[in-house]
């Protein structure tokens, strides 16, 4: 069966971060092929050999533990070992397989639906980029007789190996063997657990620094939150618990625990885009790569040697990242609009080693913001008022198909309609990643189809944060005529 084929007939694609698609399309025989191609690839490279571990891990969807299984019966069939790490966030079965230079696999949607789920792939160097998934789709796979029932079910058992803990126990150490002891001392930190995979690693970091932990909301049902596009009850909630615990800040994460969500003391959830200029700024960091939808105040505070804009998706992040080390440059991280944050290089301070984590990690930016916060003596909200003022809002209409979306995108270069007659004059139009408008005022409103899930992204940017609504809803208005 060809990959590619496989992609269009199942409706299981890549998207901006691994294969994605239904849970009713991604069958055991979909997923088992997905993985033996990736495989296969690697094997094509010299990446890999024969017999070596391959690290599993998931999330807290419910079709879940059923796609882990097929994943580790491919892994077998294809003469490897596979290694189940559990239930643990993404950057941490990452970071455990880069450091035994081993490929990792994790099964994940990250903040879409529960009905929706995805598989994440990552070689023993890192994330597969776009030119490895080119690789992957051109792979042609065979299945065993009798391997699966005729609606793609598996006809055998897979029988995992013992759980390892070692990548859970790891990355919760990795953090508190960089930070001071006791560092969030008299910190009172609400933890939202959700279904993040995340929560236990929050609670127990937080509380590994000294902090005073809350957890908040726990759920053992799929919640899909979504760090861009968060949704009003979280507003409400946050807010409630801030005043009724009293805390410095809550922390949070997505569903595989990769992008983070934070707030600050009264309960004011975040931007990624701007919560990374500070965690940048924290870890010192030289050069700073951040896709072209992402605020414009990292450039505007002066703070690093260059800023370099990229396509939407931690791949693009990860390929200009590489490119500035076969430039020999150091300190370099990157971050993006859902606050994922990647350090393409070891970071050193106060006579530590964060070692380079060229993956989204949900973990260092609350970390970074609360110490930021204690060095300058100020709450996060103040903190958060030394950056220039430059506001950012995003939302999404959903059940967009993505055509129709390139379609109408298509139809902005020959009129801008609705758009110039709401915002004025057009400076300038950024074409990297979907219609990013810089208009003369210096407003900007972004227009982009997600990678991820059949929706139109809208950013809009602006010099106050009531500016920056007003104008989201004017373009979510706009959009709406659209369908």
């Amino acid at each position: 069966m060809q990959i590619a084929a496989l992609m269009e007939s199942s409706g299981v694609k890549f998207g901006t971060s691994g294969a994605r698609g239904l849970v009713v399309d991604m069958t055991d025989q979909v997923c088992f092929a997905y993985t033996t191609a990736f495989l296969q690839y690697l094997q094509s490279q010299a990446l890999i050999t024969q017999g070596m571990e391959v690290a599993v891990a998931g999330d807290y969807r419910a079709s879940s533990p059923r796609i882990m299984k097929a994943v580790g019966l491919a892994i077998e069939k294809a003469g490897f070992k596979p290694l189940n790490c559990g239930f643990v966030p993404t950057p941490a079965v990452a970071a455990y397989a880069m450091q035994r230079n081993i490929p990792s696999i994790m099964v994940t949607g990250s903040h879409i639906p529960d009905d929706r789920n995805g598989i994440k792939f990552y070689k023993p160097q890192g994330e597969i980029l776009k030119d490895d998934e080119q690789g992957m789709c051109s792979r042609s796979v065979d299945f065993e007789a009798g391997l699966f029932d005729a609606d793609g079910s598996s006809a055998v058992d897979m029988t995992w190996a013992a759980e390892t803990n070692d990548a859970y126990t790891e990355f919760v150490q990795r953090y508190l063997d960089f930070l001071p002891k006791n560092c969030l001392q008299g910190k009172r930190i609400g933890v939202y657990e959700h279904s993040s995979v995340a929560r236990e690693t929050l609670k127990d970091v937080m509380q590994g620094l000294g902090a005073n932990v809350v957890c908040l909301g726990f759920s053992d049902r799929f919640i899909p939150v979504d760090t861009e596009a968060v949704r009003d009850e979280d507003v409400k909630l946050a807010q409630g618990w801030a005043a009724e615990y009293g805390l410095d800040c809550i922390v949070s994460a997505d569903g595989d625990g990769d992008r983070p969500l934070v707030s600050d003391e009264h309960g004011i959830w975040l931007r990624g885009d701007v919560i990374g200029i500070i965690t940048a700024h924290f870890l010192s960091a030289e050069h700073v790569v951040t896709p072209v939808s992402c605020n414009s105040a990292v450039e505007k505070s002066g703070y690093f040697k260059s800023v370099r804009r990229t396509r939407i998706g931690s791949p693009f992040v990860i390929e200009v990242m590489d490119e500035l080390l076969a430039e020999g440059q150091k300190n370099i991280v990157g971050y993006e609009a859902n606050g994922g944050f990647l350090t393409a290089s070891d970071i050193a301070q106060n006579g530590s080693i964060l070692t380079a984590l060229p993956t989204r990690d949900a973990v260092i930016v609350p970390l970074a913001l609360l110490l930021a916060s204690i060095q300058a003596g100020q709450s996060i909200s103040e903190l958060m008022l030394s950056l220039p003022q430059r506001f950012t809002v995003s939302g999404r209409l959903k059940d967009f198909p993505t055509k129709l979306s390139q379609q109408k995108l298509k139809g902005l270069q020959q009129d801008m309609g609705w758009l110039s007659d709401a915002f004025g004059e057009v400076k300038n139009i950024n074409e990297t990643d979907g219609f990013r408008i810089t208009f003369i005022s210096e407003e900007v409103v972004h227009l982009r189809p997600s990678g991820n899930a059949p929706e139109l992204r809208c950013y809009v940017e602006a010099d106050s944060e009531q500016r920056a609504e007003v104008m989201l809803a004017a373009c979510l208005s706009g959009l709406e005529a659209w369908k």
